[in-house]
């Protein structure tokens, strides 16, 4: 699932929220996943999302098909994190291209750019972690990354491998664990959604609204949408489409609210 191009493939976008949710409380913050998504989703174009929406904004860009190092990458990861000319990102960047090519498994690879980038950089964990699920995108050939180690990977491994700068059998054994406890649960996650998707892809043709097509597209991409207006139609047709989806049993309403309801698979 992780290297199909359909869209129902987008459907382990959700495992996002739930990464950076546990990243912020790897870095002090106590944000939760329905707070984290509220400040995201109802957020006004251009607005500054603040430092827990730019954690997401961060793993949302992890999922995208530019995260994997080819031309160009290191002036976008530099750019993501706010890292331009720091010689150390540098240093980084040019092990991981260096490294892409090389022969060893993806977790071993993953491992070793952690390490790497906790030795070089203590204090970016968030750094080590992007760019180890960048890694072995890369070298499983994944079309985009998947936001998998930083939910299954306990803080106390992050900061010994900060502190120690050196990794061993010990760290590989403990990324091998923390990805197949994160590739079990995106299973889980794509088991759950996936009947979900089926029934709305199925309601897609007899929906009306300028915007329904467009809708639809998001609704398979993204954790969770406002019933806002798309390129065509208005908030109110997009209202009345959202309460269609939620009656025929394809949408859930996310948060219980009367006012600046979100709704998702």
């Amino acid at each position: 699932m992780a290297r199909t191009t359909h869209p129902l493939g987008q459907l382990l976008r959700r495992l996002t929220l739930a990464q950076a949710a546990r990243l912020l409380r790897l870095v002090g913050r106590a944000e939760e996943e329905p707070a984290l998504r509220d400040a995201w989703v109802l957020r006004r174009a251009g607005d500054d999302p603040g430092p827990a929406g730019r954690v997401l904004g961060l793993w949302r860009a992890l999922g995208e098909p530019s995260a994997l190092p080819d031309t160009g990458w290191t002036e976008r990861v530099a750019r993501l994190f706010d890292l331009g000319g720091d010689e150390r990102l540098e240093a980084i960047l040019a092990l991981v291209l260096k490294q892409r090519a090389g022969e060893g498994s993806a977790v071993t690879d993953a491992a070793a750019i952690a390490t790497a980038s906790l030795r070089l950089m203590p204090d970016a964990i968030l750094l080590a972690l992007w760019l180890a699920d960048a890694m072995l995108a890369h070298r499983l050939h994944w079309p985009a990354p998947m936001p998998l180690l930083a939910a299954p990977i306990r803080p106390a491994e992050l900061h010994a491998i900060a502190r120690s700068g050196k990794s061993g059998d010990g760290w590989l054994l403990v990324c091998s664990q923390a990805y197949a406890r994160a590739a079990a649960a995106a299973v889980d996650l794509y088991a759950d959604l996936l009947p979900r998707a089926h029934r709305l892809l199925a309601v897609a043709p007899r929906l009306r609204g300028k915007d329904a097509a467009h809708l639809v597209r998001l609704l398979l991409s993204e954790d969770a949408l406002a019933a806002a207006a798309g390129p065509q139609g208005s908030d109110r047709s997009a209202r009345r489409l959202f309460d269609r989806l939620v009656a025929l049993g394809t949408v859930r309403e996310l948060t219980g609210r009367a006012a600046f309801r979100l709704y998702g698979l």
